[in-house]
């Protein structure tokens, strides 16, 4: 069990970061505390600036209004967000902090099967786990809008 376990921790699901965030999530048994750690997340969203919110970044299909955009500099994005409910920001501080500094080409790479590894779907309610796959869509359209 335990090599499992480690075997599952190892996988690289596209960025440093990423992998963090998700072995994170992954030590913990409790579906409380990985909401916790959601939570936590969210006080370090970057904020987008109230006038920089456009239905352009808007993203579809979430119940609380969500907006993300993403910058490119030098080469690598640089995403900032914004959203009214909590726990939607601690999502949103999630991608945001695990796809940040990475090139379009790598975010367009990253499969969404990783928010399965996160072992959220048990600690949130169905919409909000749809709602993470579509921020996260999002996130790849704007970054394949760079190439």
């Amino acid at each position: 069990m335990e090599t499992n376990q480690e075997t599952k921790h190892s996988e690289d699901y596209g960025s440093k970061e990423l992998n963090k965030l998700i072995a994170k999530l992954q030590s913990s048994q409790e579906a409380q505390r990985r909401y916790e750690y959601l939570l936590w997340l969210a006080k370090s969203l970057p904020l987008l600036p109230t006038e920089a919110l456009e239905e352009s970044i808007k993203v579809k299909g979430c119940i609380s209004q969500v907006y993300v955009q993403g910058k490119l500099l030098e080469g690598k994005i640089i995403w900032q967000g914004y959203s009214d409910a909590l726990i939607t920001k601690g999502i949103l501080a999630f991608l945001i902090k695990g796809l940040n500094q990475l090139t379009p080409k790598e975010v367009i790479e990253i499969d969404p099967k990783f928010i399965e590894a996160t072992g959220l779907k048990t600690s949130l309610t169905p919409s909000r786990v749809n709602g993470f796959l579509n921020i996260f869509l999002k996130m790849k359209s704007q970054a394949n809008s760079f190439l």
